[in-house]
């Protein structure tokens, strides 16, 4: 099968849907298929894989670091008529998304659509009114769910959301892969090493970008009353973003701001370095359609202190696989210290959610799924010509 995915978010720009693409991609070269990648021109973009196509690309004017894809190229248009695929897989509604479902339309091939996000949680990133932007966002995403062959929901929360709104559209839940073999448990102290981190630290975590809707602050003012609680609790936080420089002075201000450390951004596959060296994994964020990261610390074997919202969890097992908590700092306090102190009941969650990734977020069952729906949706469409 040849596949085209169409995406806004690629490398080097780092987030989940970069992350969710590009384990789709690679699961389906694995599995023989040809996974063709459209994507924005970012700076810095260096790309080995001659499957990898860019369009001209602005940069966002409120987001420095992401690229805008302009929809349009005649060359590239030729040289989609000259592959000829049999799927189109749009990871957008806007901007490349629906010129993938034109060109769907166009070759009579089937357009699915993965809702990745929740769009009107980031209304802030256009300088319009809040809520003018956030119900666009709704509309445009509905209509675009309506209108495809088949959507991928990450969770069932998305899928639930979308036929709450009326879209018939056959709706699978497959949530973003992880390949079980690289995020796995490992070896702790070593990973420490690596970090510069101390074999007697209890190393909170968190990985992802470092943007308001993320509510990294939370995590900082809760890992400051963990830290008058905690011997040797120590912050480690991964990733880059808009806030990165507001979310530095705050923990400056901060009494124990020694015991933070910003580690920037780091390659994908070295993330598990991160996962390994931690205690607990903490998550504050309530805009998430998955929460791929939390998956990725389940892998690990990483209990989770993570906020109890969308997305969260149908990953995080609340008193299982980790502790779900109020969206507040003074609870994910609570739960960080009430775990730290009790190792005993920490190794069994760390145990069971490694288990429970094992058994619901292994990438080979993405990619089942995927090519599942893929499949059906050719022959509907194929059915619906003939």
């Amino acid at each position: 099968m040849k596949v085209a995915l169409f995406t806004n978010n690629y490398l080097p720009f780092r987030g989940g849907v970069t992350t969710s693409v590009e384990t789709l991609r690679r699961g389906l070269e694995g599995r023989g298929h040809e996974a063709w990648v459209f994507a924005p021109r970012f700076p810095g973009a260096v790309d080995t894989c001659s499957r990898i196509v860019r369009y001209p690309s602005l940069p966002a004017a409120t987001y420095p670091e992401f690229s805008l894809a302009v929809p349009w190229s005649r060359a590239v248009s030729a040289r989609v008529r000259a592959e000829r695929f049999d799927v189109f897989h749009a990871h957008h509604p806007f901007l490349l998304g629906p010129l993938a479902r034109r060109l769907a339309r166009r070759e009579r091939r089937p357009l699915v659509f993965t809702y990745h996000t929740r769009y009107d949680k980031y209304a802030h990133y256009v300088p319009l009114p809040r809520r003018l932007v956030a119900a666009a966002a709704v509309g445009i995403s509905t209509r675009f769910s309506a209108r495809a062959n088949a959507v991928i929901a990450p969770s069932a929360l998305v899928r639930d959301e979308l036929t709450a709104r009326g879209v018939r559209t056959p709706i699978a839940v497959v949530p973003t892969g992880v390949d079980l073999a690289h995020f796995a448990p490992g070896d702790s102290a070593a990973a420490r090493r690596a970090l510069g981190l101390a074999t007697d630290d209890r190393v909170l975590l968190y990985v992802g970008r470092l943007d308001r809707e993320k509510s990294v602050e939370r995590i900082l003012m809760a890992f400051d009353r963990v830290a008058g609680t905690v011997p040797h609790a120590r912050l480690v936080l991964a990733g880059h973003g808009t806030e990165a420089d507001a979310l530095r002075r705050q923990a400056r201000a901060l009494p124990t701001s020694d015991r933070i450390t910003f580690l920037g951004v780091r390659p994908h596959d070295a993330l598990v370095e991160c996962y390994r060296a931690a205690d607990l994994f903490v998550f504050a964020s309530e805009t998430e359609t998955q929460g791929l990261v939390l998956a990725e610390a389940a892998a690990c074997g990483v209990p989770a202190v993570s906020v109890s919202g969308p997305g969260c969890d149908e990953v995080v097992r609340g008193g299982e696989t980790g502790i779900l908590a109020k969206p507040d700092s003074a609870s994910l306090a609570e739960a960080a210290i009430g775990l730290l102190l009790d190792p005993e009941r920490r190794a069994r969650m760390a145990a069971r959610a490694r288990a429970v990734a094992e058994r619901e977020f292994d990438v080979r069952l993405q990619i089942d799924r995927t090519l599942a729906l893929y499949e059906d949706a050719a022959a509907r469409v194929k059915a619906g010509a003939s």
